[in-house]
């Protein structure tokens, strides 16, 4: 009762389709401007849907410099083990090493894989492509917005969210269960996490031991967001511009960062990209528990509205919307995989 009186008084807990009530008729309203309802495939032409949808993560990687990402290899659905070890010793990744969905739901499917073992029950398990990373060794994860009109030579960063993972620390007394629930944010994600762990849960953790129990910056999987915006400097953003200087036609969208240290991020150096999600970005900073529903209404709408113009008049050069019948298909395929990620 406790946990549900927590999700009711802060919005971030609040069910996606309740928080984007009121973005749901800007969007209308754009789409009758643009005369499509699926104006936001114009957004970043060279992304399947511009990112909103169906988009392949691969694809995405493929579009980025090999140095800016980890080892990356895809698996499509039933290959055979043998056939997936050989591909994971020739590319050089190493346990532990990442497991997710290629076409991807809010963190959904993402797991550590750690032994063999766990990576052939991946394996039996996914009735999806999925992708095997190298573990990203930084410790810190930002996601950080950028956005460029299509008539400008450079681009901007309107938010950045800083991430907190979900780690306990231990008092040589509880168990890591126990210290989970301790924190509502934490004690949200229990049944996951003994799904994911077992017995492990059981175990006392020794006085100032640390484990961290997800180990990537997923808002669905218990990290905490902090607004980080007012670290937006000149250096960061000429850094941002450069990279997205070598991604083709990339307008809008959100990179999601490990770094070692924000002034070596800010030069460019000790960091990797997790991932570059496109049309379908949130500018994720509004989840800091700090911000009220009215100011995660005012950065949706002014988020939705640069991808509209930045859709328009990528459509005035030449950049066709979504066909209806198109994109109601593409639709229902994203329903379909969303299923089975949920389901997995």
């Amino acid at each position: 009762m406790k946990l549900f009186f927590h999700k009711i008084a802060n919005w971030e807990y609040w069910p996606f389709q309740v928080v984007y009530i009121p973005i749901y008729f800007l969007w209308a309203y754009y789409a009758i401007k643009a005369r499509s309802i699926f104006f936001f495939n114009a957004s970043n032409p060279k992304i399947k849907n511009g990112g909103f949808l169906m988009e392949s993560k691969k694809q995405i990687y493929d579009s980025l410099p090999k140095e800016y990402y980890p080892k990356t290899i895809l698996i499509k659905e039933n290959t055979a083990l043998k056939k997936i070890v050989q591909e994971v010793v020739e590319k050089g990744i190493y346990f532990p090493l990442i497991a997710k969905p290629d076409i991807g739901l809010r963190g959904s499917g993402v797991k550590k894989i750690h032994t063999v073992s766990e990576l052939i029950n991946y394996v039996e398990k996914a009735n999806f492509d999925f992708l095997l990373q190298d573990l990203i060794s930084f410790k810190n994860e930002v996601g950080i917005f950028y956005v460029r009109h299509p008539n400008e030579k450079e681009g901007r960063i309107t938010g950045i969210v800083a991430k907190e993972f979900l780690i306990v620390i231990g008092d040589g007394i509880s168990t890591i269960e126990t210290l989970i629930k301790k924190t509502p944010r934490f004690r949200l994600q229990l049944e996951a996490l003994e799904q994911e762990y077992g017995d492990l849960l059981k175990q006392t953790l020794p006085k100032g031991e640390s484990i961290n129990l997800v180990p990537f910056g997923n808002h669905a999987r218990g990290a905490k967001f902090i607004d980080g915006s007012h670290w937006i400097t000149p250096k960061l953003t000429q850094t941002i511009n450069e990279i997205c200087s070598q991604i083709p036609e990339f307008y809008f969208g959100r990179f999601d960062i490990m770094y070692n240290s924000f002034e070596e991020l800010e030069r460019g150096e000790n960091f990797q990209i997790v991932e570059l999600n496109g049309a379908a970005s949130e500018p994720t900073h509004i989840y800091d528990p700090k911000h009220s529903i009215w100011f995660a209404w005012k950065e949706l709408a002014r988020h939705i509205t640069y991808m509209y113009e930045i859709s328009a008049a990528n459509h005035k050069r030449g950049i066709p919307y979504l066909d209806y019948k198109v994109g109601m298909n593409e639709y229902r395929l994203h329903l379909a995989q969303n299923n089975k990620i949920l389901n997995f």
